[in-house]
């Protein structure tokens, strides 16, 4: 586990290791039933959407997820984590900010994932 999602709720760290991965049902299990995810411009609600939307990134291009900032707001359930993302997709390498909201029961009930302003410089 990568020690800046050491202080990161369960349900943060679990998805981080589970959405690039084969377990994708795993992952959907962690989002609530009225959940959503915000990625590319297009909003996915609830667990069928999600979890079609998980496997199309999941087969669209080979990536790999390495989180390099964390911020916790343990007290309103947000949880924000930048993420640098290299693999087969154009350009190759990105800076990813994920923030995280969830329910009182620890369960993702927001994901929205947007570019972040300071990108890495290209190799």
């Amino acid at each position: 586990m990568n020690p800046l999602l050491a202080d990161c709720p369960d349900a943060v760290r679990a998805y981080l290791t589970l959405a690039g991965g084969a377990d994708r049902t795993a992952a959907v299990a962690l989002f609530g039933d009225d959940a959503q995810v915000t990625d590319d411009g297009h909003r996915y609600t609830g667990p069928a959407e999600i979890r079609t939307w998980l496997g199309r990134v999941a087969n669209q291009y080979s990536y790999t997820t390495t989180p390099i900032a964390v911020r916790n707001d343990s007290a309103a359930g947000q949880t924000s984590v930048r993420c640098r993302i290299e693999g087969t997709f154009p350009g190759g390498l990105v800076d990813l900010d994920y923030r995280f909201r969830l329910d009182g029961s620890g369960r993702l009930l927001r994901l929205a994932i947007t570019p972040s302003a300071e990108q890495p410089e290209s190799v």
